[in-house]
């Protein structure tokens, strides 16, 4: 499996702000996560659920910007800002840098956010 062709498959759809579509192709079953050090998820559909939450609360998409992203072996890293308003009336602003480590199928087995602010 070409790892670099999925993350930019990845990377792309992220970009368009699928995030919820992004998880459910390309996240193994057994995939983990870990944000920031403060949690994280245990599986592919405890993912699913909380991106379903995320995207649900978000009031409108200032911009998603896809910086680049660097592929070494079965790890990638690639560099996001996420700008957007929240149907709580506050606001997001990330600038981040997502880990992700690869399967052999070419599918996201942890994945990690970290700030690159």
């Amino acid at each position: 499996m070409n790892i670099k062709e999925q993350v930019n498959k990845m990377d792309a759809i992220v970009g368009q702000g699928a995030i919820v579509d992004a998880v459910k192709e390309f996240f193994a079953e057994n995939a983990t996560t870990s944000d920031y050090g403060n949690g994280g998820t245990n599986g592919k559909a405890e993912m699913i659920a909380k991106m379903e939450g995320f995207a649900g609360a978000i009031a409108a998409v200032n911009g998603i910007t896809h910086h680049h992203s660097i592929v070494d072996g079965n790890v990638s890293a690639s560099e996001f800002t996420f700008d957007f308003d929240m149907k709580d009336g506050s606001k997001i602003y990330w600038h981040e840098i997502i880990r992700r480590v690869w399967n052999e199928e070419g599918k996201v087995i942890q994945e990690e956010y970290f700030n690159a602010a």
